[in-house]
């Protein structure tokens, strides 16, 4: 972060910059993201209601509000970093900002960070997802399985991840729990919580390293995207069991897909056998036009005989497959 005497002062500038409309809409529980394009247009998306235009800004405008996020990430936005990445000093949102070259005019988007933490128990009461669903996360979570939670952009999946590590705590409150992130998305209530950042010298790979001598009994990664991944399997395959992530995955079978892309950037050899054994529950969370909703709870037995076995928990019945 910048100087403690001018961090006062970026912020002011910062607001001006947004304009009270915005400042407001980061208040605003229902508010998931706030959207600039390059041609000036702003649009803001809300729970239960879309998205929908909410006026324009000016590019000299928008190049403000970038170069005042990069200033408090102490970097610098130009034409040679035109891309800015990180926590808006405003309330720790998501910011990603870019500028020209990449694009034609400043654009921005901010992903609100969510204010409130919903339980398990109000997934199921708004039919987000089935009580049969809850209980099987319920059941992983008190055996200590290997959790991946996916879903498309704007799906829901750190908040239900902030709802099982809350769950987490409620029934292992013992538990030494070290999170890892790149931006503060993750709550944790545990007494005994350790969260870690990356940065510009420290990618993800590298903290789970360190992860691995700080003696966690659970691991979380706010989201594996990219040869990490493997790390983290692996982390989890040697005695720290327990452990939550999400992935950018439209479905729980494609995301053991995905894990098999992310994993090869690391490893020349196929990591199938690594995969399934360390992942043992997806949940598959999905936007609707009205909300949220689970799409399926898979259990992951194991990779064996060129495909993964697994069994997927329904609202109706528990069904055998084989992807």
């Amino acid at each position: 972060m910048t100087h403690l005497r001018s961090h006062p002062r970026l912020i002011r500038k910062l607001q001006e910059a947004l304009g009270d409309r915005l400042c407001i809409a980061l208040d605003d529980p229902t508010v998931v993201e706030i959207m600039l394009n390059p041609d000036g247009r702003l649009f803001i998306e809300r729970l239960g209601h879309g998205i929908a235009p909410a006026g324009e800004m000016a590019a000299a405008t928008a190049e403000i509000v970038i170069g005042s996020v990069a200033h408090a990430l102490q970097s610098e936005a130009d034409d040679e970093r035109p891309i800015i990445s990180g926590e808006l000093p405003i309330g720790g949102h998501r910011f990603e900002g870019v500028l020209p070259p990449v694009v034609a005019a400043p654009s921005f988007t901010i992903r609100r960070r969510a204010s409130r933490l919903i339980p398990l128990d109000e997934y199921v009461s708004s039919n987000v997802m089935t009580e049969m669903q809850a209980q099987v996360i319920r059941s992983a979570i008190s055996a200590r399985l290997n959790i991946v939670i996916s879903g498309g952009t704007g799906s829901g999946k750190t908040t239900l991840a902030n709802a099982v590590i809350a769950e987490i705590v409620r029934t292992a409150p013992e538990d030494r729990i070290v999170i890892l992130e790149d931006t503060s998305e993750i709550q944790c209530a545990a007494e005994n919580v350790v969260p870690l950042h990356t940065g510009d010298t420290v990618d993800m790979a590298r903290l789970l390293k360190s992860t691995m001598r700080l003696r966690p009994d659970r691991i979380v990664v706010g989201e594996v995207r990219d040869g990490a991944a493997l790390t983290l399997l692996k982390a989890w395959n040697t005695g720290h069991p327990g452990g939550v992530t999400t992935i950018h995955s439209n479905s729980a079978m494609s995301a053991l897909r995905r894990l098999e892309q992310l994993t090869a950037e690391a490893s020349p050899q196929p990591m199938r056998e690594v995969i399934g054994e360390a992942v043992d529950l997806i949940v598959s969370i999905e936007r609707m036009p009205n909300g949220r909703r689970v799409r399926d709870v898979v259990q992951v037995e194991r990779f064996a005989g060129d495909q993964y076995e697994t069994e997927v928990q329904s609202q109706i019945e528990d069904t055998r497959n084989v992807a």
